[in-house]
């Protein structure tokens, strides 16, 4: 049975009994098991905030390849980053693991905190599993991408890798090298990475699609993370509109200065930035057309966390959150809230929104539906496949999303209920802060700290954050 009449059918039965419904859907993996599996392109934007893109608000720059994926798919209102800062947000990720089980909890030592379990089926293996082509481009920041025996992109099941050898070096657009599959190449001087990375996808895409094999191409850009580096076309165009702001030189200042040159004008570096990455993602639609792939690919686009105030960058001149309370580093909805995006021609119907409650630890239990394989032991996620293909009264929900970030020797810690919020900042062992509740139906962007007011909803949700946490072994 074809996925296309697989649908029509489950339509079909919808139409006689929700039973009957139910047995299609579970009979997903299946269909896909038996028939031509679909492709998937991941792209994942770095510290993109959720008002960065015209389709999610923002009103100073456009999107507009961006948002043909809004136009010509699904977006999501309500899905969620794995957390507020990077390598425990790609860990969730990759293990469908939410924060409180995942072994990677905040960013620190690479070789130490941050490589995945090697005993895990992770989303790269859990593709290669069904026998797809694999392949990563960009920025990994679960370790060191070279080889020398250490966990990298290769070890967890991607066939082929492109991007920066660490997280650290992630931090400039201008290496001095970079690595492709495990082997570390030196570069000229001002050779713009990024754009010999996406090179690099576009050509993976193309081969696999000539050789009529499936593929998962997982491109995690490090745009728009700092600095604000970006074509030098590009940022004299965005100079020339927003020349006041030329003597605001930016510079990333957590320790990787001397890899970042200056950025005379950050403001015009981030919106050259976007542009670019817009252009790019409106170059891949063209890849996947002209290799007549375009109906059997789903192409997702999200963002690893909130807009972050680094190398110059301004959330605030930029609306970067848009009704959304904080940052990067916050636990409020606009360190963690993300855009997700999904596009597959004929199956995701064109102009479609869906407010599901789902986060990245659901992307796993969705890929392992999608390409017939079970969903790994360890995942804690919900597949959003039902919601994907129009089935909305057959998605499963949540019981409840948990998240919880160190800060230094204490942790924040967020959980959301339905339509209910929760956050305790400065949490330890023994002792905890002030814990806050906000209802995000009448107040989105949590300015009215409602707990006093339902002290049974806190005593839940403080229950559910006890059962969510998992110590690191």
């Amino acid at each position: 049975m074809s996925y296309k009449k697989y649908v029509s059918v489950n339509h079909a039965s919808m139409l006689c009994s929700v039973a009957c419904a139910v047995f299609c859907v579970v009979g997903l993996s299946m269909a896909f098991a038996a028939d031509n599996k679909p492709n998937v392109v991941l792209l994942v934007a770095d510290d993109l905030g959720y008002g960065d893109l015209s389709c999610y608000g923002q009103k100073k720059l456009e999107t507009p390849n961006i948002d043909r994926l809004a136009g010509e798919g699904m977006k999501f209102t309500d899905f969620y980053s794995g957390n507020t800062v990077c390598s425990p947000s790609r860990a969730c990720l990759m293990t469908g693991q939410h924060p409180g089980r995942v072994h990677c909890r905040g960013n620190g030592d690479e070789s130490v905190i941050a490589a995945l379990d090697s005993s895990m089926t992770t989303l790269p293996r859990l593709f290669k599993n069904a026998g797809y082509a694999t392949g990563a481009f960009g920025k990994w920041g679960l370790g060191v991408t070279t080889e020398h025996g250490r966990p990298n992109p290769l070890t967890h099941g991607f066939d082929h890798f492109s991007g920066w050898k660490s997280q650290r070096i992630a931090h400039t657009y201008y290496p001095t090298s970079i690595v492709r599959d495990g082997k570390e190449h030196k570069l000229n001087p001002g050779t713009y990475v990024h754009d010999l990375i996406m090179e690099d996808a576009f050509a993976f895409i193309r081969h696999e699609a000539k050789a009529g094999k499936p593929f998962f191409c997982y491109v995690p850009t490090a745009i728009p993370h700092a600095a604000m580096h970006a074509p030098k076309d590009l940022h004299e165009k965005w100079r020339k509109k927003f020349p006041e702001f030329d003597d605001n030189v930016g510079k990333y200042t957590a320790g990787s200065d001397d890899l970042c040159p200056d950025v005379k004008n950050p403001i015009a570096g981030f919106a050259a930035m976007i542009e670019h990455l817009d252009d790019q993602v409106g170059e891949l639609l063209d890849v996947l057309r002209e290799g007549n792939i375009e109906d059997n690919t789903l192409v997702l686009f999200c963002s690893d966390n909130g807009a972050h105030r680094e190398g110059g960058h301004s959330p605030e001149f930029w609306n970067s959150t848009g009704p959304l309370r904080g940052i990067k580093r916050d636990l409020y909805e606009g360190g963690i809230r993300s855009p997700l995006l999904a596009r597959w021609v004929g199956t995701v119907a064109p102009g479609s929104q869906s407010n599901h409650i789902s986060a990245f630890w659901d992307i796993v239990p969705t890929m392992a539906e999608l390409a017939g394989q079970p969903s790994p032991s360890q995942s804690t996620g919900v597949s959003l496949l039902p919601t994907l293909v129009g089935h909305k009264n057959l998605q499963k929900e949540h019981e409840y999303l948990y998240w919880e970030h160190p800060q230094a020797v204490k942790r924040d810690q967020a959980i959301r209920v339905g339509r209910w919020k929760g956050v305790v900042r400065n949490w330890k062992k023994g002792s905890t802060g002030a814990f806050e509740l906000y209802n995000l139906e009448d107040d989105l962007s949590e300015h009215h700290d409602v707990a006093s007011q339902h002290p049974e909803i806190v005593q839940n949700m403080q229950r559910l954050m006890v059962e969510a946490h998992h110590d690191i072994p």
